[in-house]
């Protein structure tokens, strides 16, 4: 019997090429998406689920649809990036909606299911976790939470068989990487004249560097091969760092003195 298995924002990205390489490793894939064509896109081999991980409702329909399930992967994020000073509450409140608070809602819906077949939870984290950016704070700290909060499944579901593993991608061009080139000045804009008057040529240059880090990154099949592994390997490792300076990244955010890593962070950004 082939296992089943569920990912969480496969329109694109890292989501679309999990999905599509489990399904060709003989996985059965249901692949969580929004939009009808985004479902249609993955080909016959992926089954769609319309599934926003906000919407208990729809989180509720996938449970009901699904008779096993041998794993979830945690995939569905967003990015809010600016400066903390005016970043609108509602727009942090979205970012830990989604990548935070979503997620553990459809954990919590699909654990039953993972239980009784001693499946595995992949959720996919960040470097970011351990190296937060200027401007970057809803989202590093989205990051920091989400491995928290593995760390604690995990040890939780060791009794019941259940492996709770977390992948931690460096750099990564996805299609999200031109996207958030659009999204610069709308940003700058909803923070109002006087955060652009204060923080508009650094946010500009944050974003500069950045994107030209994610476009050199590694391919988001470098990340569904972990993903993969993490899946079918007898004893999967508890994180992956995986792509472009994943590795070096989380090191230095646990080693580096924190002043030392500030100032290398802000050279490395072009804000120094």
């Amino acid at each position: 019997m082939s296992k089943t298995v569920l990912v969480t924002g496969a329109s694109s990205g890292i989501g679309r090429a999990t999905a599509l390489l489990l399904a060709r490793e003989g996985f059965t894939v249901y692949a969580g998406v929004r939009q009808e064509a985004d479902g249609e896109a993955l080909g016959p081999k992926v089954t769609p689920i319309t599934l926003d991980i906000t919407d208990a409702g729809q989180i509720a329909d996938a449970a009901a649809r699904l008779d096993r399930l041998d794993a979830l992967v945690n995939n569905a994020g967003v990015g809010v990036t600016g400066p903390l000073e005016f970043v609108s509450l509602d727009a942090l409140r979205w970012q830990y909606e989604v990548n935070v608070f979503g997620q553990v809602a459809i954990t919590q819906a699909m654990l039953p299911k993972l239980r009784a077949s001693g499946g595995r939870v992949v959720t996919v984290g960040s470097v970011g976790s351990w190296i937060t950016l200027p401007f970057g704070g809803p989202l590093c700290s989205s990051k920091h939470a989400i491995r928290s909060l593995n760390d604690a499944l995990r040890m939780e579901l060791k009794p019941y068989g259940v492996a709770a593993v977390l992948i931690e991608p460096g750099s990564i061009h996805t299609a999200a990487v031109d996207k958030l080139e659009d999204e610069v000045e709308p940003r700058l804009t909803a923070i109002g004249e006087q955060g652009r008057e204060l923080y508009g040529e650094a946010y500009r240059a944050m974003t500069s560097a950045g994107l030209k880090e994610e476009r050199a990154g590694s391919s988001p099949d470098v990340v569904a091969r972990a993903i993969l592994h993490a899946l079918t390997a007898s004893k999967p490792r508890s994180r992956y760092p995986v792509g472009k300076k994943s590795r070096l990244m989380s090191t230095l955010g646990r080693i580096v003195p924190q002043y030392t890593l500030d100032a290398l962070r802000l050279r490395a950004l072009g804000l120094s």
